[in-house]
């Protein structure tokens, strides 16, 4: 029942942009708490950037701060990614997430690629 369907990833040269979007049905959207993750070759999964509801506020990895920015469309049920100055370090599988209190919802995820 639920479903996220990820999209906007690809290969792009170092210092492009890519906007990733996250649209996704069968929760109560406006209520979790939104975020993108990334995980990298034989690595483990890391947060990137949250966003809580309306009235609440945004947060950063270290290493995205200043290029990323999340943001989310309640009567869409949408979350984006918008990723500027791309670095090779940010090649990763993205995953959308939905979180309230103890509950996780993932989306299958979105290849990234940076590299000239």
């Amino acid at each position: 029942q639920v479903q996220f369907v990820e999209s906007g990833g690809g290969l792009v040269q170092p210092g492009g942009s890519l906007r990733l979007s996250c649209a996704t049905s069968g929760f109560t959207f406006s209520a979790y708490t939104m975020s993108w993750y990334r995980q990298a070759p034989g690595k483990e999964r890391e947060l990137v950037a949250t966003i809580t509801k309306p009235g609440g506020s945004t947060n950063y990895a270290d290493a995205v701060k200043g290029r990323f920015t999340i943001s989310r469309d309640n009567a869409k049920n949408m979350v984006y990614l918008q990723m500027n100055s791309l670095k090779p370090e940010d090649t990763a599988i993205y995953y959308c997430n939905a979180r309230f209190k103890t509950i996780n919802l993932w989306g299958q995820g979105t290849q990234v690629t940076v590299s000239s």
